[in-house]
């Protein structure tokens, strides 16, 4: 069995160069419906099936761009450091990023400059070769901010959420900030009141009172190819 993360074999047409430059397109039309009140999947839908998109095509353009009100919003609540602080991490949302990252499956460079991916979880998880090195790009990159406390949060309802805790633990041993490894059943709600939160996901980042793009750094840090499915001003 194939062990890459999110990868499809039909990603080299959904994200071609002829592709692209249509999804650029499509992605304009929803960001201007976006800009005028109408709901995400609502836009995408309609716009979607007006450029005759992939789910994959649809999925990556969603979870790309934002209202202009998101982007002002997640803008003014990300922080460039973590010295000293105590960090809240989605732990499956970024670890699994991580895993794509280290697969050289598909990566997305969006509009409010975090790095999304396709795969998806949808309950299920295993881990694969390529945890382990995402589990140490994580912890590298949080001893380099120099973190004092990293609190993992793990959902419950999802497969094999206690292997990546003891894995988690175990890799985490090596590193000198203190480490809480939870599973929870509501992860998402839970970091809505957090700062210094670690995550990707739109919903969080609109909740959220801070957060840190610890993703983008991992990327650049190992120089990961990334696409980018809107058009840039």
């Amino acid at each position: 069995m194939n062990a890459k993360r999110g990868y499809v074999p039909e990603d080299e047409r959904y994200f071609s160069p002829a592709a692209i430059k249509t999804m650029k397109t499509a992605s304009r039309h929803i960001c201007y419906l976006l800009n005028e009140g109408y709901d995400l999947k609502q836009a995408s839908t309609f716009v979607g099936n007006h450029f005759v998109l992939s789910e994959r095509q649809r999925l990556a353009i969603a979870r790309s761009v934002a209202s202009n009100e998101q982007l002002k919003t997640r803008k003014a609540k990300e922080k460039t450091s973590l010295e000293g602080s105590e960090v809240w991490i989605d732990g499956f949302n970024t670890v699994i990023t991580l895993e794509v990252m280290f697969s050289d499956s598909i990566l997305f460079e969006c509009m409010d400059g975090t790095v999304r991916d396709l795969a998806a979880l949808r309950g299920t998880y295993r881990i694969i070769p390529e945890t382990e090195k995402a589990v140490h790009a994580l912890f590298d990159t949080l001893k380099e901010q120099n973190v004092k406390t990293a609190r993992v949060l793990l959902d419950e309802p999802v497969s094999n959420s206690g292997r990546l805790k003891t894995l988690l633990a175990e890799i985490g041993e090596e590193y000198p900030f203190d480490l809480d490894i939870q599973i929870l059943k509501a992860v998402d709600s839970t970091l809505w009141d957090k700062n210094n939160v670690i995550t990707t996901d739109s919903i969080i980042l609109d909740h959220c009172i801070c957060w840190f793009n610890l993703i983008k750094i991992c990327v650049q840090k190992h120089c990961a190819k990334t696409f980018c499915v809107w058009e840039k001003e």
